[in-house]
C-alpha cells in the first residue's frame, strides 16, 4: 500500500534509491581508506608496502557524506518523523543493522578498537556474585541479561 503522506521535498523516491546511496557510501569508504595507509617495509631490502585499513560504517558518517556530496540532509529518513518516511523504515533498519554487524565483527576481529565498538553498540559485560544458601553462583551479564551461569561450591 502506497504512503499518501509523502513529504514534498523528499530526496529519495523509493527505498531502492536510499539503498543505492548507502552502497555509494560504502564504495566511498573504500576510496577514503587510501588516505590512511599503513606503511611497512618488508624483505631484506626493505621494500615499501602500503596496506589500507577497513573503515567502519557509521550512520553519522553516511549522513555527513551525503550532505557533503549532495548538499542535502537525510537524517529525517532514519528518524521517521510525522509519518512522511514510513515506507523507508525497512531499509533504514537494514542499514542500521549492517552498520552494527560490521562494527561488531571488526571489533571482534581486532580490526576496530573493541572497547570503542562495545561502547558504540551498547554492549556491556558485567558479573555479579549471588549467595543462595550454601551455593555461590557467578552470573555473567551481557547487555544486562543473564548469559552464562557458573556454579561454585
Amino acid at each position: 500500500m502506497a504512503n499518501n503522506n509523502i513529504h514534498p521535498t523528499r530526496i529519495f523516491k523509493t527505498d531502492l534509491d536510499l539503498l543505492n546511496a548507502w552502497n555509494d557510501y560504502k564504495s566511498y569508504l573504500l576510496d577514503e581508506a587510501k588516505k590512511w595507509p599503513k606503511v611497512q617495509y618488508v624483505g631484506k631490502n626493505g621494500q615499501r608496502v602500503e596496506d589500507y585499513p577497513v573503515l567502519p560504517y557509521t550512520l553519522d558518517g553516511f549522513q555527513v557524506w551525503y550532505y557533503n556530496s549532495f548538499n542535502k540532509w537525510i537524517h529525517q529518513y532514519f528518524e521517521e518523523k510525522d509519518g512522511y518516511y514510513q515506507d523507508f523504515v525497512g531499509i533504514c533498519s537494514h542499514i542500521k543493522k549492517e552498520i552494527r554487524a560490521q562494527q561488531i565483527t571488526g571489533g571482534m576481529l581486532g580490526v576496530f578498537n573493541p572497547s570503542i565498538t562495545q561502547r558504540l553498540n551498547s554492549l556491556t559485560e558485567s558479573t555479579a556474585n549471588k549467595q543462595e544458601g550454601n551455593l555461590e553462583v557467578l552470573v555473567k551479564y551481557i547487555n544486562n541479561e543473564p548469559n552464562k551461569l557458573e556454579e561454585n561450591k
